[in-house]
């Protein structure tokens, strides 16, 4: 069976993004051809738009439609936290809890010996300016808990030696079973054990 050019390039595009294979990228694209007028048209114009409007935030790295994030302009978030996390999912991740009501920095991945990836081609050096001029009393690490998240980690926590540094707690899950999580969740568990 044969396709247009367009609804080819429409479905390798589709196919492109996470989670998606060239499979669910098909049913995706016929779907939102049968829902045209609901799905398809609107999508394109919002796609359009954000193509045109996205962009980083200068300040923290964030994505948002103008040079400065709604986080980053708020005086209300101003309250001399900063929260370091390693890429823009993981910030949008933290928002959704609705807990963290400091500021964000975004590194743009983590230090990688294999990969060449040092602090300067990250946004250290950004974190540590923002440090200074900001008036930073308590720096939260919320690295990934792989090998390069924790090598991160420790390397801005050696940058700041006069300064608060504090890293999410790392265990067992509320509900999470036993029997379903890796070694080291729980050898993590078992090492930072509290009183009950």
């Amino acid at each position: 069976m044969t396709h247009s050019a367009d609804l080819e390039t429409l479905i390798d595009m589709m196919a492109k993004l996470p989670g998606l294979g060239p499979r669910s990228a098909r049913r995706a694209v016929l779907h939102m051809i049968k829902k045209k007028s609901l799905l398809l048209s609107p999508l394109a114009d919002v796609m359009q738009t954000v193509a045109a409007t996205a962009r980083e935030c200068l300040n923290c790295g964030n994505v948002g439609t103008t040079d400065l994030c709604e986080i980053c302009e708020s005086e209300k978030r101003a309250n001399g936290q900063i929260c370091v996390v390693e890429d823009v999912a993981d910030l949008w991740a933290m928002e959704r809890s609705r807990v963290f009501k400091g500021r964000y920095h975004v590194l743009g991945g983590t230090l990688s010996a294999l990969d060449a990836i040092g602090p300067d081609e990250l946004r250290i050096p950004r974190l540590l300016d923002r440090i200074r001029t900001e008036e930073i009393s308590e720096v939260i690490l919320a690295l990934n808990a792989t090998i390069d998240g924790q090598t991160t980690a420790h390397y801005i926590a050696d940058q700041l030696p006069d300064l608060e540094v504090t890293s999410l707690a790392q265990g067992v899950p509320i509900g999470g079973e036993l029997d379903y999580l890796d070694d080291g969740t729980i050898s993590a568990a078992l090492n930072a054990r509290k009183s009950f």
